[in-house]
């Protein structure tokens, strides 16, 4: 799988491009403020973007869909609940296909109700419900701390521990990680109740 990662913007966000070297077709996940790099390199390497895919609603991430849309024809594909304009609707587990390649949604609510993690050529790109070394808030409208809980130990804590972690921010150490790291290192995926990830998680 063809894969490049970019620091977008003032907030430290990652967008990426994935694709299948094959039949030349990509994806740009999170186009964020401006996606013109990925854009640019899905070009340089002959890769037509046939979807544009959204972690979750959140204007940091969703900044640029409209245009890149408009200059690729790049679907746009974000779960049920998320806010954007979609072509594709995304529900959890579904699979999307991206030339041979088979992407997985999995639904991860919490640090907004839309939230999804994509799995796909042994990455998972974890937008803002996994960091490198922390998670997303859960303090936002839409946030939901139970929902980030659950996600976080029934969802991504389960994961395998070979797919390397791909987040949505650059707020680690790494720019990438790993779930069995993160599941060993990151303070956010540590063993506890729901009541002491929430103590933990309002603690300054």
């Amino acid at each position: 799988m063809f894969f490049e990662q970019a620091l977008i913007g003032q907030m430290a966000n990652f967008g990426y491009l994935i694709g299948d070297p094959e039949a030349k077709v990509a994806a740009v996940i999170d186009p964020s403020f401006d996606a013109r790099a990925l854009q640019k390199a899905a070009g340089e390497n002959g890769f037509t973007i046939e979807l544009i895919l959204n972690t979750h609603h959140h204007p940091d991430h969703v900044f640029d869909n409209e245009r890149l849309a408009n200059e690729t024809g790049g679907k746009v594909a974000a779960h049920r609940l998320s806010r954007v304009r979609k072509d594709i609707v995304l529900e959890d587990r579904a699979i999307l296909h991206l030339g041979s390649l088979g992407i997985t949604v999995e639904h991860t609510p919490g640090h907004s109700p839309d939230s999804c993690c994509f799995v796909v050529g042994g990455r998972v790109f974890t937008g803002d419900c996994l960091f490198v070394g922390d998670c997303g808030r859960v303090d936002l409208p839409g946030s939901d701390i139970d929902q980030m809980y659950d996600s976080l130990f029934h969802r991504v804590r389960k994961m395998d521990d070979e797919l390397i972690v791909c987040p949505g921010h650059h707020y680690g150490p790494t720019p990438t990680s790993t779930i069995g790291a993160e599941r060993r290192t990151n303070p956010t995926l540590q063993p506890r109740s729901l009541e002491e990830f929430k103590v933990f998680m309002k603690a300054p």
